[in-house]
């Protein structure tokens, strides 16, 4: 669990809940021991900017590229994201996910909304969404693919390989079905 910021104590519930052996991640040398990472959702200027200052973000980046599962939700999102739009000045990401997604798509965090989604890869019922100043996926290229979409068609939630993104957080709901089907993934790159 990416501990630098934003809601990683959620996320370290619900994955201890599942009965993970999930543990925070603050430093490169933390980094080597985990299997898997979820990347919380929080403020991805602040990520990026504490990844890289704590020397995590090279390193994090080659693990990627590696293919360590990797999940991220909102934030987490945009840092997997290999485009950014409505990035700040010099806002870097990990990298990895072949897609393009806007920052705060949604309006401010008064814009916040919560939504059904129909997951087929995760079955019924619909996945209740919540959307707080979340990203929007706003090109899915030839490596990923949609996971979850609005009524409207914009996609929400991707997967490409060992990565997962959602815009949304399934960590605040009560929502373990991302989490379940991420340690999946963990645990068949083992």
């Amino acid at each position: 669990m990416l501990a630098l910021q934003g809601d990683f104590r959620e996320h370290l519930a619900v994955l201890r809940g599942l009965g993970a052996d999930a543990v925070p991640v603050r430093r490169a040398s933390e980094l080597d021991d985990v299997e898997g990472l979820v990347i919380p959702g929080g403020e991805s200027t602040v990520m990026d900017k504490l990844s890289r200052t704590f020397g995590l973000a090279e390193p994090l980046t080659e693990r990627i590229a590696a293919g360590m599962p990797v999940y991220g939700t909102c934030a987490g999102l945009i840092m997997l994201a290999d485009r950014v739009l409505d990035a700040i000045e010099g806002q870097q990401t990990l990298g990895g996910l072949d897609v393009t997604v806007r920052r705060n798509a949604f309006g401010s965090q008064l814009d916040s909304f919560e939504t059904d989604l129909d997951v087929p890869a995760l079955g019924d019922p619909p996945v209740h969404a919540v959307f707080i100043r979340g990203p929007i996926v706003e090109a899915v290229g030839e490596r990923s693919t949609p996971f979850a979409a609005l009524g409207d068609g914009r996609v929400v939630a991707v997967e490409q390989g060992n990565l997962l993104g959602t815009a949304f957080h399934p960590e605040i709901t009560g929502e373990t079905r991302f989490h379940e089907y991420f340690l999946d993934k963990v645990r068949a790159a083992r």
